[in-house]
């Protein structure tokens, strides 16, 4: 399947957004209060705050290009936030429906797998590795993971 350049960069950097700073957000919250309704709200402020922040990034970064035509510049931005905005809401599913830490650990698994998936499709359509492309962005998602698992443990121990 051919995607139009536009619908390519707004799907992969709005679902590579989505799935690195949910999680961030998810696991650094859970790790300093460890409750449903502040993971939850952290969810969504992400969905919107963040999902219209990106968008403009990628606006005015496509701005800069030259030669680019302003649909494109529009489409890259609406399908950016529209991309980021619906897949950081789908990590809210396992929250409603499980208990809290079961829900992270499936929505871990769930963004792991998605940025997977998206970094194989990327790498095999630019002829790149697809091992060195993954351990590339699931090492930068780990990272990520960590430190806001650390960070949330630091906030919860020097502020309770």
């Amino acid at each position: 399947m051919i995607l139009s350049k536009t619908l390519a960069s707004g799907l992969g950097f709005g679902v590579t957004s989505a799935v690195i700073t949910t999680l961030g957000l998810m696991i650094g919250l859970n790790a300093s209060t460890g409750s449903k309704m502040v993971v939850i709200g952290g969810i969504l402020t992400i969905a919107i705050a963040d999902s219209l922040s990106d968008a403009l990034g990628v606006h005015v970064s496509k701005e800069t290009e030259v030669g680019i035509k302003q649909r494109e510049v529009w489409e890259a931005t609406g399908f950016t936030f529209i991309f980021k905005f619906l897949f950081a809401l789908t990590f809210l599913i396992p929250i409603f429906l499980l208990p809290l830490q079961t829900a992270i650990i499936v929505n871990v698994v769930w963004g792991l797998s998605v940025l997977s998936l998206l970094t194989f499709r990327l790498a095999r359509s630019e002829n790149q590795s697809r091992f060195e492309s993954l351990a590339e962005h699931l090492g930068v998602a780990i990272a990520v993971l960590i430190a806001t698992n650390y960070l949330g443990s630091l906030i919860a121990r020097h502020f309770n």
